[in-house]
């Protein structure tokens, strides 16, 4: 598919079968083909991104800061990316510009430090004096600080080392190091490679509370120009995420349909899990909604921590007129 696919009005060449043209869109998942982006290719196979007026086509993303580049460059019109970490782009020292949130996927983030029965972890404190692998620029290994201060934790004496996305599960189901960086999603992976033993999961939102997880991004000039195609884009795609939180195995099965390597009761585990980050505690809060109140506190606490300088708002990050309201 063309970098320009999607971009325009005049972009629209596929036929719905009812005379309706269907616009190309690329899609990226937030990381590779895990189970928690198992609700893109539900909202797929269920037909919502044809209803909604989009031929799309789901490719595996990169994480987030590969996304947004993504995006500004028009390789890719949507794809979620941990808000956090697009906070930071935006209002650290690279001020990237050029995309625009406008939906939550997850209502909390789910960072966290995943370590094994045994290596001697249990609560935050327990990590002084562990090594902790983690990629380069993950958005867990980027807050840790703040997790950090925030649980009583002297970050000084916790031993990051890097390691490939791919190898982290592998990396501590092997005794290497005693703990990773994950998202919570991942417990059931890491008990499956390490065989069995129990995995022990610290989540940043027990300390990190106001900051949001994954949000759909598009370009801003496409929001812009679109605001419309946006709405509906993003209504499909929550339909297809609020399915799959209601009926995890049966995306499981979808997913496999595209992803033959994807295991479906793995994908309903993570799904699972990913539940309770999706729906919101509060009564009535919308899956996919934004809160500015919300996002202004997470500035602060990334501005208190050092990680974004002052005056970044909310509106330079999200647009709160395509956002479902919280």
């Amino acid at each position: 598919m063309s970098a320009a696919a999607g971009c325009s009005d005049d972009s629209a060449d596929s036929d719905g079968g009812g005379g309706t043209a269907l616009e190309k869109i690329t899609y990226l998942t937030s990381f590779g083909t895990f189970g928690r982006d198992s609700y893109a290719y539900v909202a797929l196979e269920k037909g919502y991104f044809k209803d909604a007026g989009f031929d799309v086509e789901v490719k595996p993303g990169s994480g987030s800061g590969e996304n947004i580049k993504s995006i500004v460059a028009g390789n890719a019109q949507f794809t979620p990316i941990d808000l956090t970490g697009g906070l930071i782009a935006a209002g650290g020292k690279d001020k990237t510009t050029g995309f625009t949130a406008v939906a939550a996927v997850q209502q909390r983030t789910m960072s966290a430090i995943i370590s094994l029965e045994g290596n001697g972890i249990n609560a935050p404190k327990d990590l002084e004096g562990k090594t902790i692998a983690d990629q380069p620029g993950s958005v867990v290994k980027t807050l840790f600080p703040t997790y950090a201060k925030l649980a009583n934790v002297d970050s000084t004496k916790v031993k990051f080392v890097s390691g490939k996305a791919q190898d982290l599960i592998g990396t501590l189901a092997s005794g290497r190091v005693q703990g990773i960086g994950q998202f919570v999603v991942g417990k059931p992976t890491v008990e499956t490679v390490a065989k069995g033993k129990t995995a022990v999961v610290l989540p940043y939102s027990d300390f990190l509370q106001d900051l949001y997880g994954n949000v759909l991004i598009t370009s801003t000039k496409y929001a812009q120009d679109n605001p419309e195609k946006v709405k509906k884009f993003s209504a499909a795609l929550l339909k297809g995420l609020s399915d799959s939180i209601q009926n995890p195995d049966e995306a499981g099965k979808i997913m496999q349909k595209y992803v033959q390597t994807a295991k479906p009761e793995g994908v309903a585990a993570e799904l699972t899990l990913m539940g309770p980050y999706v729906k919101s505690a509060a009564a009535g809060i919308p899956v996919g909604a934004l809160d500015a109140e919300r996002v202004a506190r997470s500035i602060a606490i990334l501005q208190g921590s050092g990680q974004i300088e002052p005056g970044l708002k909310p509106e330079q990050v999200i647009n709160f007129d395509l956002t479902p309201k919280a």
